[in-house]
């Protein structure tokens, strides 16, 4: 029996219809079962790579025959991916840094687009990282290879009029947030809401004392995550502020300190010096157990708001890029948690406004019970919910397996 490469049904009438240049799902749907089926895959930075793992993981319980090769990192290599790039060399931040990095960024990108000549893929899926990877969407275009955009861009913040790259040259856009949907079907790009990859993740179970005896930490004290970036950049405008804030705070707290896996260990250790601060594999257990976080805007702010732990928004970026983006900027605030819930639900600290001094004082608001503290949690637990999806058309609940669904069968 014939049966579609990708998601195991009946061949389709449509397939044995004669085509000039078949599409890829109606190519795929002509293949044999059994046979390979190859996917570019594109996630240039930490968190686009933690959920391309998770995607390719999804996509291979649903059929072992697919074939993944593009950009990622360790996560996506242990997945299956092979990597033609690995996703540490993209990890740039500001216009300053981009600039110095541009040939060595072009010169990957020549070699994944050369590889995608001579593998061949049916089908490409990009991840987040809107500047590599909509010339990523824009070469596949060109080959007549359709592309999913999983993790859409956030346009809706600034630079509205890139847009029209989505309407372009991407197939299907996969959004995490609940309001991208509206935002980009109303400007043209067919888009659904799969919910956030990480809103259904579970609590880590290993216990508070277990990991403080891992680590050699005091499980009487409160603990404080600090999360200053996963890029180089980012942890050199943001780490400074937050260690000072550390050093003001005491001896009386435990600070913890995730390295992402973009990073070199030794270059954050470097920062850190001799100050008492813990450096540890892994966000979410740090975040589950810590009373507080001082977290830097991006994906680390969801996921505080996933282990429930409250948390400081901070960032900063060379005076320049600020001056540049400021007016580009179309939302009103900074922190993703706030622009989910349309209010602010913890506090942003950007540019002047991020010294030790505020830091520590917004600190001292939430980690002492009360109702400041309270707000908070509620506000972070309606968050949850609005990330989980819940009320989306898809049976699944688990956003990586809703969007390994629409990828398999979307025409």
């Amino acid at each position: 029996m014939n049966l579609c490469a990708l998601c195991g049904e009946k061949k389709c009438l449509k397939s044995r219809m004669p085509q000039t240049r078949p599409r890829a799902t109606e190519l795929v749907h002509s293949l044999p079962y059994n046979d390979t089926v190859r996917i570019l895959i594109s996630a240039g930075e930490a968190s686009g790579e933690m959920y391309g793992a998770q995607l390719i993981e999804a996509l291979r319980r649903r059929n072992s025959a697919l074939e993944f090769f593009g950009v990622g990192g360790d996560r996506m290599r242990a997945a299956g991916c092979d990597t033609v790039v690995d996703a540490k060399d993209l990890a740039v931040v500001g216009i300053t840094e981009i600039l110095s990095q541009l040939p060595k960024i072009l010169r990957l990108y020549k070699n994944l687009i050369a590889e995608a000549d001579r593998r061949k893929p049916d089908l490409a899926i990009v991840i987040d990282s809107p500047a590599f990877n909509w010339r990523v969407a824009r070469q596949m275009k060109r080959r007549g290879i359709r592309t999913v955009y999983y993790v859409a861009p956030q346009f809706w913040a600034w630079r509205q009029g890139r847009v029209r790259l989505l309407r372009e040259y991407i197939d299907k856009a996969l959004v995490i947030f609940p309001f991208e949907e509206k935002f980009y079907r109303d400007r043209g790009v067919d888009a659904v809401f799969v919910g956030h990859p990480l809103a259904n993740l579970p609590n880590p179970s290993i216990t508070r004392e277990i990991y403080a005896s891992q680590f050699n930490l005091d499980p009487k004290k409160h603990w404080i995550t600090i999360m200053p970036g996963s890029r180089v950049k980012e942890v050199r405008m943001n780490l400074p502020t937050m260690l000072e804030a550390a050093g003001l705070l005491g001896s009386g707290y435990e600070f913890l300190l995730p390295v992402a896996p973009t990073l070199d260990r030794e270059f954050v250790r470097s920062l850190v010096g001799v100050r008492n601060i813990t450096l540890i594999p892994e966000a979410l257990p740090a975040l589950f157990n810590s009373r507080a976080g001082i977290i830097a805007s991006g994906t680390a702010t969801v996921e505080a708001a996933m282990m429930n732990t409250p948390f400081v928004m901070v960032y900063r970026v060379s005076p320049i890029t600020y001056l540049m983006g400021k007016p580009r900027v179309k939302v009103p605030r900074f922190a993703m948690v706030n622009l989910i819930a349309g209010r602010e639900v913890v506090p942003e600290l950007v540019q002047r406004d991020f010294t030790p001094a505020k830091v520590v004082s917004s600190l001292q608001k939430i980690l002492a019970d009360g109702p400041d503290r309270d707000r908070m949690l509620a506000g972070l637990a309606q968050v949850r919910a609005d990330l989980k999806g819940e009320g989306t058309t898809q049976t699944s609940s688990r956003p990586a397996d809703r969007a390994a669904q629409i990828i398999l069968t979307f025409a």
